[in-house]
């Protein structure tokens, strides 16, 4: 049995199979220890089921890195470099991400200046020995990492990635500290030293936090896989020596499970739209494929591994609105979590983006996750009205609380829909060419407002949104990248070069893949380059052509991204890189009995709600009675389990034959 979990800030997300049918359900969130709930749920399924926990197959979406890294309660970490590179990390690169702020304050290094250890030795960038790294160095070395009672190590030296001979008598000599060692050519072994460094010390600042975390998860749950910021799983044994891969964890199974249900739907290009309760992840999938990046910043720090492009904003349902001291309208980054939680837990009182839809009545009820959880109408209608009445003295004008709770979703609306343009318009993407594919427990409540503002004239709302994410984790595959700087001129002649690179890193892969668990017939290795024009900063990355040499085929993809092809200079391959998949066995996709012909549905019920243009009577359907086919009056809400969906007037909703509610505006 397979069981899908994404951790988030307010619920842990559980999708498994029961009797050939995807069940879900829900548990809040334990921030002080996310593995408690996970194990509880876990316990919840095996007593539903009859399976045993230790022969449950986990695959788990989590948050712990990234928190980490955000609260910078990671590990103490020395970084060991070449001598003269001490300080890569404070002076990193020119670029500032803003250039005319006189106060601009960058992110402390995550290694302070003290813990900052070189030995002395070098390398050219063609492989050859300058100076030999002697023992007496090592010894010094070893010495120094004992009296500074670090926790992690980081290796990264110069031009180790042409030649690791010396990383590998460092990590030789380390071995016997017993510590937790991060090794810049195992991990990363590219090119721009301050990037390579930077990913090899997140990994270790990250290290003894995900090992102990996902020790104790394995114990409980053996069958442990970890989804991968690259869309991919990876067993957990695998996470916990490279967490650095897991930064983007949560979020990648979302958009995984995303770009399933736009396939099935016959979407190929879209945008996806995950509101939870602390964040919203947005990304673009062009052609039924997920855009990957090399380039993240990640609180401020470059990481340079492959990773789902996905920009996050601190947008989610317990998003706390207030007024800021120039008065006006905030609302987040800041959450309320799983603990307070909104005003309408019952628990806290700060007016949050659930408060101001439970005032504007916009659930269709106060009844979330089929019963079980019951929001309190007061609660939120006295957070929102302490809010009115800041904004009241703010302004001098007389708000009311639902004036102020409209007010707050138009303000996270238009934080979200930037970060949507972030993701098309800022890539070169129409969004009227685009759909919408919107989840996450908050999303059904907000994706219409959204797409009607970037003109996007498809949303679907896939079934059991509020678990996307957990059933993206459940349906990836395991997936290796693996990379390595070449540094060739495109040419027939280095053809071959570059065939043994790939063969090479291809031979690892297989043998990685055996050790998951996958023969070599459950094995894809798919081969690709980043290249770029001699004399240009920055690579594209291609994938290894088939009918044309990777010249042409580097020449169209940069017409294709710039709009021009200077067919005459010389290309520059600057990596070799390679995915490797193991195909995990397909979760079966699941078709709802219908009528051929649309026919529209009477609602369950009726519900009034607070629009922007006034108050309106709209039908409320229960989303488990809708069968494929049928067509919904609008404006209407849609509950269910896991998430509410919001469709105001002048748009047409229907269900498709896989469940999905198409929204068409």
């Amino acid at each position: 049995m397979r069981v899908g979990v994404d951790t988030g800030g307010t619920f842990t997300d559980f999708v498994f199979e029961k009797r050939g049918r995807l069940e879900i359900f829900k548990l809040a969130s334990t921030p002080d220890d996310p593995a408690r709930a996970i194990v509880e749920g876990l316990r919840q399924i095996a007593g539903e089921t009859g399976a045993r926990l230790r022969e449950i197959e986990v695959v788990h979406g989590t948050t712990v890195g990234t928190n980490a890294l955000l609260e910078r309660c990671g590990a103490r970490v020395g970084l060991v470099t070449t001598a003269g590179f001490e300080d890569v990390l404070e002076i990193g690169r020119q670029a500032r991400p803003s250039l005319y702020d006189l106060d601009a304050v960058r992110p402390e290094p995550l290694v302070p200046c003290r813990l900052r250890f070189s030995v002395r030795e070098r390398v050219t960038a063609f492989g050859e020995v300058l100076e030999e790294l002697s023992d007496a160095e090592l010894s010094r070395l070893v010495e120094k990492l004992k009296r500074a009672r670090v926790e992690a190590v980081a290796v990264s030296l110069l031009f180790s990635f042409v030649r690791p001979e010396h990383e590998r008598r460092i990590k030789r000599a380390l071995a016997s500290l017993n510590l937790p060692l991060s090794v810049s050519h195992e991990i990363l072994p590219e090119y721009r030293e301050y990037e390579r460094t930077s990913t090899i010390v997140i990994n270790a600042y990250l290290q003894p936090l995900m090992g102990r975390y996902l020790e104790r998860l394995a114990e409980r749950a053996p069958r442990l896989r970890v989804m991968q910021s690259s869309g991919g799983s990876v067993s957990s044994a695998v996470s916990a020596r490279e967490p650095v891969r897991t930064i983007l964890s949560g979020p990648a199974g979302g958009v995984v499970g995303a770009l399933r249900a736009a396939r099935e739907a016959g979407a190929a290009d879209v945008l996806t739209f995950d509101m939870g309760g602390t964040s919203t992840d947005v990304a673009l999938c062009v052609g039924g494929e997920v855009r990957l990046t090399n380039e993240a910043l990640v609180a401020g720090m470059p990481v340079a591994i492959p990773m789902l492009d996905i920009h996050t904003v601190g947008a989610g349902g317990g998003s706390i609105a207030r007024v800021d001291a120039g008065g006006s309208l905030r609302v987040g980054p800041e959450s309320a979590g799983a603990d307070p939680g909104p005003a309408c837990y019952g628990r806290g009182t700060l007016p949050t983006v659930t408060d101001a839809n439970l005032v504007l009545n916009r659930f269709g009820g106060a009844q979330l996750l089929g019963g079980d959880f019951t929001l309190d109408e007061k609660c939120a209608l006295a957070a929102v009205t302490r809010l009115a009445r800041e904004m009241s003295a703010a302004s001098g004008r007389k708000i009311d609380a639902m004036a102020a709770a409209l007010g707050v979703v138009r303000v996270v609306n238009a934080g979200m829909e930037r970060a949507l343009r972030v993701v098309s318009v800022e890539r070169g993407f129409d969004p009227r060419g685009l759909t919408l594919v919107s989840f996450g427990g908050a999303g059904g409540l907000h994706a219409v407002a959204l797409a009607r503002s970037l003109k996007i004239p498809r949303l679907i709302v896939p079934r059991r949104p509020g678990a996307l994410s957990a059933l993206g984790a459940i349906v990836s595959n395991v997936i290796k990248d693996s990379s390595r700087t070449v540094m060739l001129e495109a040419t027939d002649e280095s053809t071959a070069q570059l065939d043994r690179a790939w063969n090479e890193m291809e031979r690892a892969a297989r043998v990685a893949l055996r050790r998951e668990g996958f023969g070599d017939e459950r094995q894809r290795h798919e081969r690709s380059v980043t290249a770029r024009y001699k004399g240009q900063s920055f690579e594209l990355e291609i994938k290894a052509p088939q009918r044309e040499s990777l010249a042409a085929a580097f020449h169209r993809a940069h017409f294709a991204r710039y709009g021009y092809a200077p067919a005459g200079n010389a290309v520059e391959i600057v990596s070799a890189r390679l995915r490797s998949r193991g195909l995990v066995p397909p979760i079966k996709s699941e078709r709802l009995s219908g009528t051929k012909s649309e026919r529209l549905i009477a609602p369950q019920r009726h519900a009034t709600v607070y629009f922007d243009d006034g108050r309106k009577t709209v039908a409320v359907y229960a989303r488990e009675a809708l069968t494929a086919g049928l067509r919904l009056k609008t404006p209407c809400i849609v509950t269910e389990y896991s998430s509410t969906t919001l469709v105001p007037s002048e748009a047409r909703a229907q269900v498709d034959a896989r469940g999905n509610l198409v929204i068409e505006l």
